[in-house]
């Protein structure tokens, strides 16, 4: 392949050309300060953003790395003009120069709607404005936390440890927050004929590999369990005396949910509705069906409790997608596509908390599959405190 990359001085064009060298690719290195350029990669040809248009004819692909990154202190000014004006300016040139395809990098910070620092509107103004450049096919990625051979910034520290402790150390950090080695970026970047399954494209270590986060969830899912059972137990009890002077001893609700992998399970709630009720999505019952308890219940969350014992089977965890009906085709359709049937499903999580139910399943699934990626201890914390706080007030039914 033929590539062009810009801001290839960076931590993480340092990492990416070796290893793009290493595949055999043919690179052409392009930005303000070719010096500067030329002496990192004395053996790459490097150019002007002036020169790109004629110095990229016959490329395959232009990888946009240029940025003003989020933890500099540039005025607005400066932020728009390279975050925006420099992204859409070297994506028209790109097109003049018949480059089929352009890989827009931004960060994850950027996918957060709430975030408005200079830094995430920014290239959330640059990603919506070259997404309407026709004639090349712009996709723009999202990158955590990038490391390689090395790492940068508050993490240098690790560079003066010994390799075996440095790893160790930063897998502890890597089930806190999102991680991506730059080798994910470099297999994207040399696929020839990319497939994507989500309009989304997010780059990230699959944390299902990080012992630390999985031994840290499932702790945190048993110790909410015993705090319940311990604390509340007695509540339990009085909720259940409660529905089962209503409902003649059918205070717990037993109903067929997909979990891991689709597999079907039995997932326990207290009973909020109706005898005789219609087994469907939430979304698709009359809000006539749930009892003036039921509400209450349904309002404080409550009603969720008894999946402890779910969790303790293992079944479900605190957080994770809402578990659908078997019958909800759609919505288990486009979760399989992709890829969120290998979570484990949840009592609350992003979507939830987002007030996103399950009578939109495509955007559901794509919440799902953005939980997927990002998924780390910190997120699940701060949905666990978004739900306990009041976040997210389930399914809504029909009114």
């Amino acid at each position: 392949m033929k590539i062009c990359i810009t801001g290839a001085s960076g931590f993480v064009g340092r990492g990416l050309i070796p290893m793009l060298q290493s595949a055999g690719a043919s690179l052409l290195l392009v930005g303000r300060d070719f010096k500067k350029l030329a002496e990192l990669f004395p053996s790459i040809p490097v150019c002007t953003y002036a020169e790109f248009d004629q110095m990229a004819k016959g490329f395959d692909c232009l990888v946009h790395l240029s940025v003003v990154n989020n933890d500099s202190d540039e005025s607005d000014e400066i932020f728009h003009k390279v975050n925006v004006d420099l992204t859409v300016n070297i994506a028209n040139a790109a097109k003049k120069a018949a480059i089929p395809r352009m890989i827009n990098i931004s960060s994850i910070h950027a996918l957060d709607e709430k975030n408005n620092s200079k830094y995430a509107l920014s290239k959330r103004e640059g990603a919506k404005l070259v997404s309407q450049i026709s004639g090349i096919d712009i996709e723009t990625v999202y990158l955590p936390l990038v490391y390689h051979d090395q790492w940068k910034g508050k993490l240098e520290v690790l560079n003066r440890l010994p390799r075996t402790l440095a790893l160790r150390a930063f897998g502890v950090l890597g089930a806190l927050k999102p991680v991506v080695h730059v080798q994910h970026l470099a297999n994207l970047i040399l696929e020839t004929a990319p497939q994507r399954k989500t309009e989304e494209v997010i780059l990230v270590d699959n944390i299902g590999e990080n012992f630390v986060y999985g031994i840290a969830k499932r702790t945190i899912d048993l110790a909410f369990c015993g705090v319940i059972l311990a604390l509340f137990g007695w509540l339990l009890v009085i909720i259940w005396v409660v529905i089962t002077l209503q409902f003649s001893g059918t205070a717990i609700f037993a109903q067929e949910r997909v979990g891991q992998f689709g597999k079907v399970f039995t997932c326990y709630k207290f009973r909020t509705m109706k005898l005789g009720t219609i087994q469907a999505g939430t979304h698709e019952v009359l809000a006539s069906s749930i009892t003036p308890f039921g509400g209450f219940l349904r309002r404080t969350k409550l009603d969720e409790l008894p999946q402890i014992w779910n969790i303790l089977k293992n079944e479900v965890s605190l957080i994770g997608p809402r578990p659908c009906l078997p019958t909800q085709i759609s919505l288990i359709d486009a979760r399989r596509r992709l890829g969120v049937l290998a979570l484990m499903p949840g009592i609350s999580g992003m979507a939830q908390v987002k007030n996103v139910d399950m009578s939109d399943p495509e955007k559901l699934a794509k919440l799902d599959a953005r939980y997927l990626k990002l998924r780390c201890l910190a997120l699940d914390i701060k949905l666990i405190l978004a739900t306990a706080l009041g976040g997210g007030q389930g399914d809504k039914v029909i009114r």
